[in-house]
């Protein structure tokens, strides 16, 4: 035994042994460094190649009418779990790095190092592959037909309730394919066929499809197909180029197998159902189709027997509808208010004006012109009538609206622009409560089509000059109408039609308003047609694919207001610096545009908006800035890079009147350093993905930090800023009432208890003012605010994307003032389950706010 003797191993020194012999040969050790280098170059390819490929979904599916391919889908969620297991890899990466000894050609723990270098490997593969798969010729196909969709509208119609299920027991009869309603303009018809369509959209009813059609007047097969083939997932630039007759057969060859309704609003002409490509209804198919109209005999035409007429309100139902718009609190305020409303409802043969039920014939315009005659000066008329120069039925953005009314020198501007533009939100409530405009606390309105009938009649001298307004706004023509005499044209509206060149010279002494937006093909105007414009105010050629914008502007010697954003211009148009009327010039989107040389030339100018352009803002452009006597408002952008190192903010009047503010990357920068700017109102930071703080600097003209220096900032926006950890500058922000974060993926809290703690002397609460949340894909975001907040005037707070680690709200049983007009959004419907609440009672008062969409 003496010459005997043993050796003991343990399992893991003998397999640390093997597995240090199996390294000798291999590469997952000493070549680990390389492979991590090429594993992060490879997931920053495949997170390129995701973000092309998300945003062609986006914009594809953002009609409603495609949706992503399941191959698409799958490759995409691949991507969302490799890059969890890449980042659970990355965590332990600098400690297995650290374990590598010998130069890094061994390990400390030969096992463990080599588990972690093969894994690197492994998914370097899988990235590689993710990568070669994402390639794809098209990444959506079309969206099966909706069955319909519900349209806004007044929950009840008062007085027309047995209208509405007349109409409706008519066209649900078997024997029953079409359905006529007719009546005056403004009589209720689009609202009882906007009752048929929800009620469609409710119920169902076994129908495949319902498609709802505004056709209103001058409109042209080319239109109303169009309208169709979008609800039915025909469109593309190949299918809007085919023949009427092309179109045509497609939309039969899709509606034929279909059981449909089809609701045609204000016609008025026939509509051949046959050209459009809609067969005929009847009992055998089950298919119907209604329309509205303000001709019975028009109803003749489309062989319907047996109209429906749908009548005025008689004087009872009529003021009981008036009443209730009004409200007994306004007609009790004086004694006098009651009879002089009756007298209004009475005047408008049962539609009284706060109804919008207003008629089109000559008579009954002289009645509807009585409210245009009660409004109080000659001003606000002016602004009214100026808005029939929208499309019919369109959306009319209100400080559009109102910078085209100063630019017309309707409001006069002499004060400030502020107050000009205050003076322009008064007028518009004047309009709303007169019932001339239909409008609530959004940033648009709407004017009723007999309301805008009447506006055309009036500015056209009460119809004796109708060539003074040439008004063709949204009606798909594809050039200038022809106007036998341009020497008393006044205004010229022909937005959102087909325009492509414009070739005409005309001689045009007496015209004040040219709007051209929205011409999408629009791509030449001929250099002589500003030659002989010189009243022209208001020009808008914005939002169509001008380039080469060369014509010779120099002769526009009146112009005050021109928009050229989201236009493809790369300079500016000859002659601009000649105008030295100009006050307002639009430049946003112009992703060509190079360069503002010379902008100090135009000594008017006022406003300058130039965010998103691909001008920024540097040293040069201040200095030309500076020379502007008279600017008071600026919008820019300015590279995040600028922000560091230069000092651009040191003229106090200049950093009062650079009021919105975009900033965006061109080179990675870590920190932003955002100077004290208390004119700002509006700040976007966006696609800053190195940015991990924003901190504040004091300027020579607001060196304090001890109290709000962002004191009039209202909406900020701040998207794909992938290392900022917090928000906590908002605090900074006292009258803030929009704020949208999106796609920051590290961000952990809005407002950092710690760092609040640390820089503020003096207790804030924030979002006193806020009315609108929006957090959108924060994954890591676990707090808005450590403790519940007393807001004001919040009403929607938007959760959407990932935020599985916010559970808790900043509210309890006292916040949010109008909780019944109060929003939660979140589709994600176990998110809307798992919300902490503070207590009972908090939860009782919130839980019906909730909405998943």
């Amino acid at each position: 035994m003496g010459g005997c003797f043993s050796v003991s191993l343990s399992c893991d020194q003998v397999v640390n042994q093997v597995f240090r012999c199996l390294c000798l040969k291999g590469s997952y050790v000493h070549n680990l460094p390389q492979n991590l280098a090429s594993l992060e170059k490879a997931m920053g390819t495949l997170t390129a190649k995701r973000d092309d490929v998300q945003g062609r979904v986006d914009r594809e599916e953002f009609t409603g009418h495609r949706r992503r391919l399941a191959q698409v889908q799958v490759w995409l969620t691949s991507i969302l779990t490799m890059e969890n297991q890449y980042n659970e890899l990355l965590n332990t990466r600098d400690v297995e790095l650290q374990r590598l000894c010998l130069c890094r050609l061994c390990s400390k723990n030969v096992k463990k190092s080599y588990l972690y270098g093969k894994r690197v490997m492994v998914m370097l593969r899988k990235v590689e592959s993710l990568i070669s798969q994402g390639e794809f010729d098209v990444v959506t196909d079309a969206a099966p037909i909706a069955e319909g969709e519900e349209l806004p509208i007044q929950p009840t119609i008062v007085g027309q309730e047995t209208m509405l299920e007349m109409v409706w027991n008519r066209l649900m009869k078997d024997e029953v394919g079409i359905v006529g309603l007719y009546g005056m303009g403004g009589v209720g018809k689009t609202t009882l066929l906007t009752q048929i369509n929800n009620r469609f959209s409710e119920r169902g009813g076994g129908f495949d499809a319902v498609i709802w059609v505004v056709v209103s007047q001058n409109a042209t097969v080319h239109k109303i197909q169009g309208s169709i083939g979008e609800k039915l997932g025909l469109g593309g630039k190949e299918w809007e180029e085919k023949s009427e007759m092309k179109r045509g057969q497609d939309i039969h060859n899709v509606l034929r197998k279909k059981k449909f309704v089809l609701l045609l609003d204000d016609i008025w002409e026939r509509v051949n159902l046959s050209t459009i490509g809609v067969p005929y209804p009847s009992g055998e198919t089950g298919s119907k189709v209604a329309f509205t109209t303000r001709s019975r005999d028009v109803c003749g035409r489309m062989e319907v027997d047996d109209p429906i007429e749908v009548r005025c309100l008689d004087t009872d139902k009529a003021w009981d509808l008036f009443k209730k718009k009004v409200g007994e609190n306004t007609l009790g305020s004086h004694q006098d208010i009651p009879e002089l409303a009756r007298e209004v409802a009475g005047k408008c043969r049962g539609l009284p004006l706060a109804l919008n039920v207003i008629g089109v014939e000559d008579e009954i315009l002289q009645i509807l012109k009585y409210s245009y005659d009660s409004l109080d000066g000659e001003m606000t008329k002016s602004c009214f009538l100026y808005c029939s120069l929208f499309p019919e039925d369109g959306l009319i953005d209100k400080e559009e609206l109102i910078e085209y009314w100063i630019g017309e020198g309707f409001i006069d501007e002499k004060g400030g622009r502020e107050r000009a533009i205050n003076q322009g939100y008064v007028i518009l409530g004047t309009l709303v409560r007169a019932c001339l405009l239909l409008g609530d606390n959004s940033n648009v309105v709407k004017m009723h089509d007999v309301v805008r009938e009447m506006a055309m009649w009036i500015a056209s001298d009460l119809g004796k000059n109708k060539e003074k307004c040439i008004v063709q706004a949204g009606t798909g023509i594809r050039e200038i109408p022809k106007v036998k005499n341009w020497k008393d044209v006044r205004r010229i509206s022909l937005m959102e039609n087909d325009i492509q060149i414009i070739s005409e010279s005309p001689d045009c002494p007496q015209l004040t308003t040219l709007l051209l937006q929205r011409n999408n093909k629009f791509v030449e105007i001929s250099d002589g047609f500003f030659q002989s414009m010189p009243k022209l105010l208001v020009l808008d050629l914005s939002y169509n694919h001008l380039s080469g914008f060369r014509m010779d502007v120099s002769n526009l010697v009146s112009l005050r207001y021109l928009n050229l954003s989201n236009t493809k211009i790369s300079e500016l148009p000859f002659g601009l610096y000649q105008l030295k009327m100009l006050m307002h010039l639009k430049l946003e989107w112009t992703e060509y545009l190079e360069s503002l040389e010379g902008i100090s030339g135009l000594s008017s100018l006022r406003t300058l908006k130039l965010r998103d352009s691909k001008v920024r803002l540097d040293m040069s452009l201040m200095k030309e800035l500076q020379l502007l006597q008279h600017i008071e408002y600026v919008s820019v952008s300015i590279s995040s890079s600028t922000l560091v190192g230069e000092t651009l903010f040191d003229d106090s009047r200049m950093g009062r009147c650079i009021q919105q503010v975009g900033i965006d990357e061109k080179e990675p920068v870590k920190v932003i350093v955002l100077p004290a700017l208390d004119g700002l109102h509006d700040i976007f930071i966006e696609r800053c993905e190195m940015l991990e703080e924003i901190k504040i600097e004091k300027t020579p003209w607001n060196k304090s930090l001890s109290s709000p220096c962002f004191s009039n900032l209202t909406v900020v926006g701040i998207l794909s800023c992938k290392g900022l950890k917090d928000l906590t500058w908002l605090l900074f922000a006292p009258k803030l009432t929009h704020l949208l974060v999106a796609d920051s993926v590290q961000l952990e809290d809005i407002i950092s208890k710690e760092k609040a703690e640390s820089v503020l002397e003096n207790y804030i609460i924030p979002f006193e003012k806020l009315e609108v949340l929006v957090l959108d894909d924060l994954p890591e975001l676990k707090s808005i605010y450590w403790n519940a907040l007393p807001f004001q005037r919040l009403r929607h707070i938007q959760i959407s994307g990932s935020c599985p680690n916010l559970r808790k709200l900043p509210l309890n049983s006292k916040s949010v003032v109008d909780v019944e007009n109060f929003v939660i959004e979140c589709p994600d419907k176990e998110w809307m389950e798992s919300v902490e609440w503070e207590d009972e009672a908090t939860r009782l008062r919130f839980l019906p706010s909730c909405k998943e969409d």
